[in-house]
């Protein structure tokens, strides 16, 4: 399994809870320095607290599956 399948599966952990909310996270590259940078969209991408949301949630879910990237950016 690629280092971007093992993202997209850590992503696929807290997607329910961005839709459910109304927005959704893509994936849009993995550098070579392992910095994941993601993109929140629809209702996320303009939540206030979508800054929590990347640290508490998508960042910890991903470190957590993919314990080699050093860094998540949003690029909102």
């Amino acid at each position: 399994m690629s280092i971007e399948d093992k993202v997209e599966s850590a992503l696929d952990t807290v997607r329910p809870y961005l839709i459910k909310d109304g927005g959704n996270i893509k994936l849009l590259e993995v550098t070579e320095e392992k910095v994941v940078k993601v993109e929140l969209v629809g209702a996320c991408s303009a939540c206030s607290m979508s800054e929590m949301t990347m640290k508490a949630g998508v960042e910890e879910a991903i470190k957590r599956a993919v314990p080699e990237i050093t860094a998540v950016e949003s690029i909102n």
